[in-house]
This record gives structure tokens, sequence and C-alpha cells, in this order.
């Protein structure tokens, strides 16, 4: 009994002075705490003998953590160095045999070095032996070879005639002009210089009676070929001369957001209701049903057929709950320039509106209101498209039974239509670089010339015309009457433009031969049945 109650009692002893002791450790601990300063953490171990020590060996063992993480980046840096000289040998190596082998893109071989004047010399050597001067190259067809455009001191004979349609022509551009005057006295230069050929007399531009040659390879340069009279009526001296291209260069990178453009159709009209229904039936699914940033405004001469227009337009408005049309009504003879000065100034909203003007027998996709608002940029840049100007489907489709949908007759085929490339009527511009320009001449009346005084305009200033060939936008046929009245240059332009439309020249020339051609047919069934 006494000894179970001294048992518990060294028992209570033992965990009284063990609670002692931890307090009293406790207590130690706290006194001998170092004071934090700011968020910094307290080392547990300061204030002790042996704190500086343990503090040094700390420092040093990050010291030599921090050394083994340089060398560990040194060592990576090395390998990387190293398989990056590797790389770029394998690409010397590669571009060595491309340049062997004739296949070395351009430009491609001064990537990885700094470009100096004896690589560009190289460059535009290997340009000269890759273009077709000095040997032929192979072709798949008659179709892949670029013809040579022959000039003389005075024209130049070309198969791409171009707008002007002239086989022979005085050069228009200036650039063009200087060119081929540049390249005869280069020529001249080389002849009467030390390394020219032996002659009693200098070479002069009188030597140059024979046509000179020239075409363009885009991907390699321009070359010429001049032949100029000798001593004797059959002696002569040829030279060629080539102008390499240089490497493709970067000139800007940009991201443009087209999201807040809205695009001002304008659009003028006289009577021709039907055609406005059709008009206003591509408008509802190209601009509202798929693009929905776009205004239109009609601007409408005389009071005939006024109500139908206003029909159309509350119709759509009742179906689509587009509202964003503007009806201007003028009592007066239609004007194309007029109408479309008229709808331009009625703009008064702040914003600098994006216009289109438009006619009413086009027919546009949302991929052309795309490259409205991409290639037309204030006080910078007007659009000038070429439309697909459609010929008279009843021609083209004599042949079948019902005519093909609108739909399937809008492809881009020579038998179906032409590039109207001397149309400057439909156009994307700026509001205001149309009013600085100075809009339309109010005093032109009826049809034509006043989109082309405009295009003039543009050409005479700092605004840069962007023109080309657009798959999206297409001139609908219609029957076309030239007004007695028109005075007799806009009557021969109606006129010519009338014949244009109508079919290809293939086409007419079938019809104005088509008794020939039935009378020939009825001959060969005769001898294939005798």
């Amino acid at each position: 009994m006494f000894k179970r109650w001294l048992m518990a009692l060294v028992a209570r002893v033992g965990l009284i002075v063990l609670t002692l002791c931890c307090c009293v450790l406790l207590l130690y601990l706290l006194a001998c705490k170092p004071v934090s300063h700011g968020s910094q953490q307290s080392l547990p171990w300061a204030g002790s003998a042996t704190s500086k020590e343990r503090y040094m060996a700390l420092l040093q063992e990050r010291e030599d953590s921090h050394r083994h993480y340089i060398n560990s980046l040194t060592k990576q840096i090395a390998q990387l160095k190293e398989a990056l000289q590797e790389r770029t040998q394998q690409l010397q190596e590669s571009l060595d045999k491309a340049k062997i082998k004739g296949i070395l893109p351009q430009g491609l071989e001064s990537l990885h070095k700094t470009p100096t004047q004896s690589d560009l010399k190289e460059f535009f050597r290997s340009q000269l032996n890759q273009a077709e001067v000095n040997s032929g190259v192979k072709l798949p067809s008659e179709y892949a070879l670029i013809p040579f455009d022959t000039f003389t001191l005075q024209s130049v004979y070309q198969l791409e005639t171009g707008l002007t349609r002239h086989p022979a022509e005085r050069p228009v551009r200036k650039d063009r002009r200087d060119e081929l005057i540049g390249t005869v006295e280069t020529a001249l230069h080389v002849l009467n210089g030390p390394n020219g050929p032996i002659k009693q007399n200098a070479y002069h531009d009188a030597f140059f009676s024979i046509a000179g040659m020239t075409r363009t390879e885009r991907d390699r340069g321009s070359i010429y070929e001049l032949t100029f009279k000798g001593d004797s009526p059959q002696d002569f001296t040829q030279l060629v001369l080539f102008r390499p291209f240089g490497p493709v260069m970067k000139v800007k990178s940009e991201i443009v957001n087209t999201q807040n453009i809205i695009i001002n159709i304008i659009v003028p009209l006289s009577k021709r209701v039907d055609t406005f229904k059709q008009f206003i039936k591509n408008f509802r699914e190209v601009c509202i049903q798929q693009d929905g940033r776009v205004h239109l405004t009609v601007v409408y001469f005389g009071r005939d057929q006024i109500d139908e227009v206003k029909a159309v337009l509350d119709q759509t408005t009742r179906e689509t709950r587009f509202r964003s049309f503007t009806l201007i009504q003028l009592n007066e003879e239609f004007s194309r320039g007029r109408g479309l000065d008229v709808g331009a100034r009625a703009w008064r909203r702040s914003q600098n509106i994006l216009l289109f003007f438009c006619d009413v027998d086009i027919h546009f996709t949302a991929d052309f209101l795309t490259s409205c608002r991409l290639n037309a940029e204030p006080g910078k840049r007007v659009y000038y498209p070429v439309l697909f100007s459609q010929y008279n489907p009843s021609i083209i489709y004599r042949n079948q039974t019902l005519l093909p949908s609108l739909q399937q007759q809008l492809v881009i085929r020579k038998e179906s239509g032409f590039w109207r490339d001397f149309g400057f009527g439909m156009t994307c511009q700026y509001r205001s670089d149309f009013i600085n320009i100075g809009g339309f001449d109010r005093s032109i009346k009826g049809w034509g010339l006043e989109d082309v005084h405009l295009y003039r305009k543009y050409l005479h200033s700092k605004l840069m015309v962007i023109r080309f060939p657009t798959r999206s936008l297409f001139h609908l046929w219609h029957e076309k009457s030239c007004a007695d009245e028109l005075p007799p240059d806009k009557y021969k332009m109606c006129m010519q433009t009338k014949a244009m439309s109508e079919a290809s020249h293939s086409q007419l020339g079938e019809l104005f031969s088509k008794q020939d051609i039935q009378v020939h047919a009825q001959k060969q069934m005769k001898r294939g049945t005798s």
C-alpha cells in the first residue's frame, strides 16, 4: 500500500518538475529573442553565443547554391550556342546546295548574316543567273511564256495594252518613259566607255534605229536587249542589260480593326423601281443580315414612282427592323454627280463616314464591304475597284432553255463578262477626302464624265489611289439607251459602252456569222447522208 502511494507521489513530483522546466525554458527563449523589424522574420537561434558563425554558415550555403545555379545556366547557354552553331552550319549547307541547284528562295541567304556590298553583288549575280537571259528555261505550256515588249525612241509596242487599248503608244507614265530613256543612255555609256567595242565614231541615239526589247520577270528583274547600227548596213551591236530586283522587304505590319467603320452607301436614282427592288434584295442579304454596319442614302430625282420607292424602304424596315435609311428627293433633272454630291454632304453626324458611291444595277457581297473598309483611309488612300461587268444573259445563255439564277450567272469567265477598267463610278472614300478634294463637278448633267473628273482630282493630289479588279463587285447587265439629247462626246461614250456590254468579241462574231454557220452545217449534213 505504502509502495503504491510512494510511486504516485514520485510521478506527481516528476510531472511538476517537468512542467516547471518547460516554463523556465520558454521564458528564457522569450527573453533572448531579438526584436523584429517590419515584416522581417526573426532567427530562432539569434542572440546565442554561436549566432554569428551560424549566420555566416547560412550565407555561405546560399552563395554555394547560387554559384551552382549560375554554373548550371552557363552550361545550358554553352549547349544552346553549340546547338545554334550546328543548326547555322546546317542551314548554310542547305542554302549552298539550293543555290547550286538554282532553287534558292529570294533573299533567304541574308537572314543569318549582315549583308555587305559583296553580298549584294553576289545576290544580284544569282538573280541574273536564274533569269531567262543567257539561256532558256523549260516551260509547261505556251501560256507560261512572258512575251517581250518592243520599243523605239518614240513608241512602245505591247501586248498588254492596259486601259488605253493602244497596241503602240508613247508611254503615259513618266517613270516608264524615264526607265526606257535611262536604259538607252546606259547602253550608250557602256558602248562609248573605255571597255566598249572598238569603233571609229562614238555611238549616239541616232544609231538606235532597231527596236529594243524588254520584259519583266517578277521574281528576278527586267531584261533589256538593245540593237545599235554599226559602221556598215550588215554590222550591228547588241547589248543586253539586266535590272535585278532586290529581296522582299518588310514595310509595315499592323492590326486593322474595322468593327466600328460604318459605310454610307449612296445611290442616285430616277424611276427604275424594279431594278431598285432587286438592289434592295441584295442589300438585305448582305448589308442587313451579314454585315450590319451600313447606312443607305437614296437620292431620288423627280416625283414619278417616288411612292413605290418609299414603300420598298418601309417594307424593308417592317420586315428587318433596319432603320438606317435616308431618302432625299430632288425635283430636278437626273444627274449622277449631283445626286452623289448631295448624298455625301447630307451626312450631319460628327463621325467621318466612309462613303461607297454605288449604282442601282450593282451587285456586291460582304467581302466587298470588307475590302472597302481595308483599302480606304482618311487623308491617305481612296479605293477605286475595277468591277466585273456582266454580258447580256440572253446572248450568253441563248442555247439554254432556262436562264440560270443570278448567283449562277455571276461567275468571272471571259464568256460571261469583262473587267470594266474604263469605269470609275464605284468608289470607296472618306467624306473628309471627298469634301477637301472639291466633290463632283455639279455642272455635269445626265450620264457620264462626272466620275472621271473626280478620279483625276485624286490622281493630281497626294492621296494614294488603290485600284485593282475585285471578284466581289458586279455590274448587272441591263438594256442601255443613249439619249439623243446627249452631246456628241457623251453619246459616243454611251454607244461604245453599250457595244462592249452585249457580248464578247467571239460571241458577237458568232452572231454576225450565224447564217454562214447554219449553211455550213446543212452542207455537212447533206454530205453525211449522201
